[in-house]
């Protein structure tokens, strides 16, 4: 018998905690302590109320739930002894059909991961998108997190644990995420897509500007949104694909939305992509209804924003605000073609007045919002599906030398070493500490990040006499960014006049920070509440092509969790397709909220 809200709500402790039984495995006492938060506005209301049961829980309790679960493929499967549920999601993996070899190898895992941790290994095997992950996939991922501290593994566990207890919850309910599931379907399949050939056990997804496999993006890209109702498609000067979706009247103005398509070298296949497909559905949800809003949606796939082929980054949004640098025409890649080369060679017209010709004008449109994932573990650690972002990192980068003096390390006294390294090493804890100092700012935390060190021909047995670093410095706003920068920059010199090492330094890049306008801050919150979860804020650390796009207009971000403790620039970034329908629904409102707004038909400033 399908649940509904209205039987939750209107239930008792007892029968609250009846209707709910199995969502956690034997652990009624969730189902108990949540009872006296009714009603639930939504699903998703239920679901993250649920997990913050847990969240509040003693940590002994939290250990209870996990080990009231049952090991993959183990004794209590082999005996028939699972619930209900286990059994029938270890079966829609495919675990009741393992191989000799692979029951063996599941076996050691579990004795290993037992061993280790104290508690089974749980994973959520029917996925993120609910139908089943493969037997290789769950292999894979049990040897990975056998490596993980315990306090990550637990709280991994406890993620995992939720995600199987709203694909539960969602069984009993009846409920699907038909859009989330379009999204996430695009995304698998636009990932075939790659400069670097997929493998039978590794998708390599890189693409980058204006090969091949990007070309072919731009033409998957294209076609989607002709089959979904955009009445103009075209691809630009700089290779961004344009899909523009008519508001009721020929005069009305734009919603500027989009993120970008290419990719890091062997990235994930949400970052960027997120921002275009999410639009995408709505488009194509207003289509199959007829209906046409008081303004047009304009959604741009950008082609570029990695920098992974030429050394400028934000090529695709330069273009739209008038920023496009006729020096990158000239830029070689690794191969030694020019960017105008590549233009030319995928038949765009590769001259700058055409480029120019691209540039938008603000007073036409009513703003710019771009939904991403997160790219960081914040989310995901909170069990919070979606984000409203505040503001867009400003950074500074560096690139430092230190030059001491290479000697011998057997014969060279501690207190007479002008060791280059172990200065590059206090910097390092210097640049650590300072960044969180800033951790309770009321603008957000700062970082700090030095990405490269090495020791140019070091050896064993010789003191560095040089050394070279890399800085990254970023804040929330350009303020406390300086500050952080003036701080780590002071350091420097005092290190090196403590330890007789001279430095080098080169700025590299400075990029302001983009405050979120609080119109759309406002709107996004709105939307989050719409579907049923708390509002929740927090700064991009990355950048973004709201960045560029902030230059000419007011922007809006919204971002959606990652899985794998937010993991991004990597194969294992992942989003659930539910995740997916909540952000699709928050943009649905977004929409709506500006479709009812007053004086809609005019731009805002």
């Amino acid at each position: 018998m399908t649940v509904t809200l209205d039987q939750l709500n209107a239930a008792d402790a007892s029968a609250f905690t009846a209707l709910l039984d199995g969502v956690y495995e034997h652990s009624p006492w969730i189902a108990e302590q949540t009872w006296s938060q009714r009603p639930f506005q939504t699903l998703a209301h239920l679901k993250h109320a649920l997990a913050q049961t847990v969240r509040q829980a003693p940590q002994q309790a939290q250990l209870d739930l996990i080990r009231a679960h049952p090991e993959l493929a183990g004794k209590a499967a082999v005996a028939g002894q699972l619930t209900a549920e286990s059994t029938h999601e270890q079966t829609k993996a495919g675990l009741t059909h393992c191989s000799a070899e692979e029951f063996a190898q599941l076996q050691q895992l579990n004795a290993d991961y037992n061993a280790r941790f104290g508690w089974p290994f749980i994973l959520a095997v029917r996925g993120p998108r609910g139908t089943g992950l493969s037997r290789q996939e769950i292999i894979q991922t049990f040897a990975r997190r056998l490596h993980n501290h315990p306090d990550f593994e637990r709280a991994e566990c406890l993620r995992n644990i939720h995600r199987i207890a709203e694909i539960r919850l969602h069984d009993k309910f009846g409920h699907h995420s038909p859009q989330g599931q379009q999204v996430w379907d695009w995304a698998q399949a636009w990932a075939q897509h790659s400069d670097i050939p997929h493998t039978e056990d590794d998708v390599n997804l890189t693409v980058t500007y204006l090969t091949p496999a990007h070309q072919a993006c731009a033409a998957q890209l294209q076609s989607w949104m002709r089959d979904g109702g955009f009445d103009e498609v075209r691809l630009d000067a700089v290779g961004n694909v344009v899909g523009v979706y008519q508001g009721a009247t020929p005069s009305a103005p734009r919603l500027l939305t989009g993120s970008h398509y290419d990719t890091v070298r062997n990235g994930g296949r949400y970052d960027g992509r997120l921002g275009i497909l999410v639009p995408m559905a709505c488009v194509q949800a207003l289509h199959r209804a007829g209906r046409r809003l008081p303004f047009a949606i304009e959604v741009v796939g950008f082609a570029e924003e990695e920098g992974q082929r030429y050394s400028a980054t934000f090529l695709g949004s330069s273009a739209l605000v008038g920023d496009f640098n006729p020096d990158w025409l000239s830029q070689l890649d690794s191969d030694g073609i020019s960017m105008l080369e590549a233009m030319k060679a995928a038949k765009l017209p590769a001259t700058m007045a055409a480029i120019q010709a691209e540039k938008r004008n603000p007073a036409a449109y009513l703003g710019f919002v771009e939904v991403h994932i997160e790219q960081g573990p914040v989310l995901d650690a909170l069990d919070m599906p979606l984000g409203v972002v505040t503001s867009i990192n400003g950074s500074t980068r560096y690139a430092i030398d230190l030059i001491g003096m290479a000697s011998h390390a057997g014969t060279t006294p501690m207190m007479q070493r002008q060791d280059a390294a172990a200065a590059a090493a206090e910097l390092i804890l210097y640049v650590e500490q300072r960044a969180r100092h800033d951790q309770n700012s009321p603008h957000g935390p700062s970082v700090g990040t030095v990405g490269i060190l090495n020791v140019p021909q070091g050896s064993i047995n010789v003191i560095p006499g040089r050394c070279h670093l890399t800085l990254d410095l970023r804040a929330p706003v350009d303020a406390q960014r300086d500050a952080l920068t003036r701080d780590v920059l002071a350091q420097l010199d005092v290190i090196c006049r403590q330890r007789g090492v001279r430095h080098e330094s080169r700025l590299l890049l400075t990029a302001a920070a983009a405050p979120c306008a609080e119109p759309w801050q406002a709107r996004w919150t709105q939307a989050v509440q719409a579907t049923g979860l708390p509002p929740f804020t927090l700064p991009s650390g990355a950048g973004h092509d709201a960045m560029k796009l902030h230059q000419i207009m007011s922007q809006g971000m919204l971002f959606v969790r990652g899985g794998n403790a937010g993991i991004s620039h990597n194969p294992l970034e992942t989003i659930t397709c539910d995740d997916a329908q909540l952000c699709v629904d928050a943009f649905a409102n977004l929409l709506e909220q500006l479709a009812g707004q007053p004086g809609v038909g005019t731009p805002s400033p």
